[in-house]
């Protein structure tokens, strides 16, 4: 298969992960409303990691599930635990659109933080390009009014830190540890760990929310292998602007599901973050293309 082949078929896949991660955060935001943070993120975990432990075992069988750097995936089951749960926490009272357009900072944190943690090199322009995504953050936030700096905005940022720190951690885990072995051992420090802060206000499960909780662990588990197959096989530069899709998707789903449309200043904050971010991807590939072999 040559490289446009490749790539053509990584962007359908993409697309297919994005989509299928939309319906899981539509699951989550229901959840949310009748669970605490804490219990909907081990849920989560809980869900996928039947799937994922299945397909852990077909495509490496038990020494994909080795762990060699302890430290690491604790490290990134704590960042995993926060970054679930604040996420959680945000939905119950934003719509999907509204939380994506904030979490749209997330490729630019994970350029930013990989200066101070893995050493690379920012240029001027990309930096420049960061600084701008922070401006569409700051319209988000609605510096007049009273949606400023809400405890879910705030929230939905803290997911995104989050989120940009566990990209990194992957980046030095997988030098040396499977990526089944990272994905398994993820969802079970999110379930366990979750679970154990969410045990002293457990909810009760209802029968009735066992399907939401089922359709959350497939979307899951089924959006996390095809954004694996399709950065395997696919241009990391050709294909990630396609997670930008996931507002079309949040917008789409705000209108079937809670009857919500996003408002201009949503519009405009998540228009500023998504250029700056294509422009970021832009200057990633161009600096990649420049660099020696």
């Amino acid at each position: 298969m040559d490289a446009a082949s490749a790539n053509l078929r990584a962007g359908w896949i993409m697309l297919g992960a994005v989509a299928s991660f939309a319906v899981m955060d539509a699951g989550l935001k229901q959840l949310s409303v009748q669970y605490p943070a804490f219990q909907v993120a081990s849920l989560r975990g809980a869900a996928s990691l039947p799937l994922v432990f299945a397909w852990a075992l077909w495509s490496g069988g038990w020494a994909s599930l080795r762990i060699r750097r302890w430290s690491l995936h604790l490290l990134r089951g704590v960042i995993g635990v926060g970054m679930m749960a604040s996420f959680v926490y945000a939905l119950r009272t934003l719509p999907l659109s509204t939380a994506y357009s904030i979490f749209f900072i997330a490729p630019l944190a994970i350029t930013a933080l990989s200066v101070p943690l893995l050493g690379e090199k920012v240029g001027p322009r990309r930096w420049t390009a960061i600084g701008i995504g922070l401006v569409g953050v700051l319209v988000l936030l609605r510096p007049r009014g009273e949606g400023f700096i809400s405890v879910a905005a705030l929230a939905v940022l803290a997911a995104a830190l989050g989120y940009a720190l566990s990209a990194i951690t992957v980046r030095v885990l997988a030098r040396t540890d499977s990526i089944q072995s990272i994905m398994f051992w993820l969802l079970v420090m999110i379930a366990g760990g979750a679970g154990v802060l969410a045990w002293p206000d457990w909810v009760p499960i209802r029968a009735a929310d066992g399907g939401v909780i089922a359709l959350v662990g497939v979307a899951g588990a089924l959006g996390q292998y095809a954004i694996t197959e399709a950065f395997r096989i696919g241009e990391a530069s050709s294909i990630a602007p396609l997670e930008y899709t996931a507002l079309v998707w949040g917008v789409l789903l705000d209108i079937a599901l809670w009857g919500v449309l996003p408002d201009t200043v949503t519009w405009l904050g998540a228009a500023i973050i998504v250029c700056s971010g294509l422009y970021l991807l832009r200057r990633e590939r161009l600096h990649s293309a420049a660099e020696p072999p």
